[in-house]
């Protein structure tokens, strides 16, 4: 079982030591300081003579030429000393920019929160027992994150990086809530979660960070919102008269060569018979997003403690929640996020990171 390191804390910016001795006491947050300026490191993408294959692997030509970034991420749950290590490549075409993101992780994590049988034939959830609230690192999944500042609205992105977006503890939710700090700022959000969008379609969840502060009432995801969508997605599966409601179809348990998902063409209703103490089966179902949420493309392969993970999206899409690389004589700044097996505390790489084509 992984344990978070001592590092680990809310995500990206950084708070002061007195917000959790607030929180610990039970009075409202200092305020947070300011994050910290660092020199930016410049990504170059280069043209592709023919689109890689997107295939979790680095065999493509353009690979082999395109430059290595090497970056280093900190403060992580699950990770050593909460850090890890990671390249990043980037190409493009007419129509097309590539990402090759590789990265140190030890566990490939997929046991996201799954019912367990237990002893009694009862079902239980498993949990993060020292989960405060969104922010579980035990029972979860591998995720990777980029956030891109829209068309330069995030003042002081290219300065401060992803730690210009706060993500402290907050009244109510001590982790997680995400968000830019004046209205009309706005960051196009890749979101891959494994179990929910990587594994079994193949593609990131598409979202956008604007200002809205947390609402335990309205606004739970704080500035955090995902792209429109005309089809597909994720919902939990619910425990219904103390059992599963659904199960694959394909009746294994998910910890004896099932999946802790389930695809919604694979649903079927749920047969308690089929399963003994200690199996575990999926709590979410899974289906391709359609529409502005699925537009960007992932597929990955973990191989010997090594994420080697290949992103495409088109370079314009004409959606104002998305980053619009339709001019390539101008510099995009973004900022990346790896997560292993961790719901908000992921590590972050703090240097800005801005994105050229030659």
């Amino acid at each position: 079982m992984k344990m978070k390191t001592l590092t680990s804390w809310a995500l990206i910016a950084p708070l002061s030591l007195a917000v959790g001795a607030a929180f610990a006491a039970g009075r409202e947050p200092a305020p947070k300081e300011k994050p910290k300026e660092m020199k930016s490191i410049t990504v170059t993408a280069v043209m592709a003579a023919a689109a890689p294959t997107l295939d979790g692997d680095a065999k493509d030509a353009i690979w082999k030429t395109a430059p290595v970034t090497k970056l280093s991420a900190v403060k992580g749950c699950n990770f050593k000393d909460g850090k890890t290590s990671a390249t990043l490549q980037v190409a493009y075409d007419k129509e097309n920019l590539y990402m090759l993101v590789t990265y140190d992780d030890p566990t490939l994590s997929v046991q996201r929160s799954p019912y367990k049988k237990q002893a009694d034939g009862s079902w239980q959830q498993l949990k993060d027992p020292d989960d405060k609230g969104g922010d579980n690192c035990v029972y979860y999944e591998d995720k990777l994150a980029v956030l891109w500042n829209i068309n330069k609205s995030i003042v002081g992105f290219e300065k401060f990086g992803c730690q210009i977006a706060c993500h402290g503890g907050e009244a109510g939710k001590p982790y997680g809530n995400k968000y830019v700090e004046e209205e009309g700022e706005l960051g196009d959000l890749w979101h891959m979660k494994w179990v929910r969008t990587g594994a079994p379609n193949s593609q990131i969840d598409d979202g956008y960070l604007d200002h809205t502060r947390y609402d335990a009432q309205k606004e739970k995801n704080a500035g955090r919102k995902t792209d429109p969508k005309t089809g597909g997605g994720y919902d939990d599966v619910k425990l219904v008269n103390g059992k599963p409601e659904f199960m694959s179809k394909d009746g294994k348990p998910a910890n004896k060569g099932g999946t802790y998902w389930i695809k919604a063409e694979d649903k079927a209703p749920f047969d308690d018979s089929k399963f003994k103490a200690n199996d575990e089966v999926a709590s979410i179902l899974v289906a391709p997003f359609v529409g502005d949420r699925g537009d960007v493309k992932y597929v990955a392969k973990w191989v010997k403690g090594k994420w080697v993970a290949e992103i495409s999206r088109k370079l314009v899409t004409g959606s104002k929640y998305d980053v619009q690389f339709d001019d390539l004589k101008k510099t995009y700044g973004f900022g990346v996020a790896l997560f292993d097996n961790a719901q908000v505390r992921h590590a972050m790489v703090e240097e800005p990171l801005v994105l050229e084509f030659k």
